[in-house]
């Protein structure tokens, strides 16, 4: 199936009006405020990376300052909610640094938005706590957000990120929904992520149960945890990243796939033309650098800027050792072990994975939904962009029926 085109609001640059898309969801969670992000988005040019980065920055700092000037006249309610706000703008930046002339400050900006976020965190009531997950050498940091001072032991939703996404973006992307509902949440940076890749440079890995079998153990070791009602949900890659992991770890009493990715490298090699495929089955790597080569100079800057941002996690030195990695990522062998209920979100115009997720909802075995969000409410686009709010009613509802808090 191909990718379908949605339609765009703001910039031709699809990226970018894909990225505005978002930040404008996420005000349902406070996570941002329209009128910065309309404002912002007049200083930038489509396409133009330098313009994005440096609007974001702008408003970023801006806001940053509201909150500062919260905390020193003793208003922490205010001081919070311009945290949350000025660290998805400091995040914004992230998504086209690469397209700039500078893309290692990238690092600089994300931990701006990670210390802004800290101290969102710290002013929830209850604070979020702040936890490191043993991991191999490196220990996972995360956050623990508690729905209220009983001391539990509490129903508790992990929730994983995808491939790119901001620290921040899990706050309107289940947390906040968890909370207000009763669940408490663990949110985490797994190789690739976040802290773990700019920091720890650790890559991603597609065998996901060696990074949420000791997430669990983790959760199972606290006693405000309810050991029995523990639930994964991954959102855009972390669709194919829970497959993977519940095939193996038992433990989990439901799952939550936003949208199903049966097949991370689709999304890129599923658009290539016969020759390049050939020469990838060939094991053709030199060839088949060259041509991505020019056909990335063909291409122009937003793509040859996406390709550089999703090549980043993988660890990749090359083209083609990015797509080989990437084609790991499969879970046609493992979904049938999966054995808990799944919930399964099927947006309209996906433009990453288009048809995965029924893919994934005929291949499952145990209880499952597929849920459709539409383009006539809202709810097209990976992941809802626009939608949080439905999203979040369909899929806590039915988290309800199969995991109550």
């Amino acid at each position: 199936m191909a990718a379908a085109k949605a339609k765009q609001w703001f910039f031709k640059h699809e990226q970018m009006d894909f990225e505005l898309q978002i930040m404008l969801g996420s005000c349902y969670f406070g996570t941002a405020d329209a009128g910065e992000i309309l404002m912002t988005a007049e200083c930038i040019r489509s396409g133009d990376a330098e313009s994005w980065v440096d609007g974001w920055l702008e408003t970023a700092a801006r806001v940053r300052g509201y909150a500062d000037e919260s905390v020193g006249s003793g208003n922490d309610v205010s001081a919070r909610q311009a945290y949350l706000r000025a660290s998805a703008y400091y995040a914004a930046t992230l998504s086209m640094i690469d397209g700039t002339d500078d893309p290692g400050r990238g690092a600089d900006y994300w931990k701006e938005h990670i210390e802004c976020f800290d101290r969102f965190c710290s002013r929830l009531s209850p604070p979020a706590e702040r936890v490191e997950i043993p991991y191999e050498k490196t220990p996972m940091p995360g956050y623990f957000f508690k729905p209220d001072d009983s001391g539990g032991p509490w129903a508790t939703i992990i929730f994983n990120n995808g491939s790119d996404g901001p620290t921040v973006a899990m706050w309107g992307s289940g947390v906040a929904g968890a909370l207000a509902r009763g669940y408490a949440a663990l949110v985490f940076d797994g190789p690739g992520q976040n802290a773990m890749l700019f920091m720890h440079k650790l890559p991603f890995r597609p065998d996901w149960e060696a990074v949420i079998t000791p997430v669990v153990d983790f959760l199972v070791a606290r006693p405000d945890v309810d050991p029995n009602r523990i639930a994964l949900s991954g959102i855009s890659q972390g669709g194919y990243w829970i497959l993977r992991a519940l095939a193996f770890e038992h433990r989990i009493a439901a799952g939550i796939a936003d949208p199903g990715v049966m097949d991370v490298s689709t999304a890129v090699a599923g658009r290539f033309p016969k020759r390049m495929m050939k020469l990838l089955e060939a094991g053709e790597e030199e060839e088949f650098n060259k041509e991505m080569g020019l056909a990335l100079k063909m291409m122009g800057q937003e793509t040859r800027q996406t390709v550089a941002w999703r090549m980043k996690p993988y660890g990749a030195d090359s083209y083609f050792e990015w797509i080989k990695a990437s084609q790991e990522y499969n879970a046609r062998e493992v979904i049938k072990q999966i054995t808990c209920p799944m919930f399964i979100a099927d947006p309209d115009d996906e433009q990453f994975w288009p048809g995965q997720s029924r893919e994934v909802y005929d291949a499952l075995e145990s209880p499952k939904a597929l849920v459709p969000f539409t383009r006539e409410e809202g709810a097209n686009w990976h992941c809802e962009p626009k939608a949080r709010a439905l999203y979040d009613k369909r899929m806590f509802d039915w988290l309800a029926s199969v995991m109550p808090a």
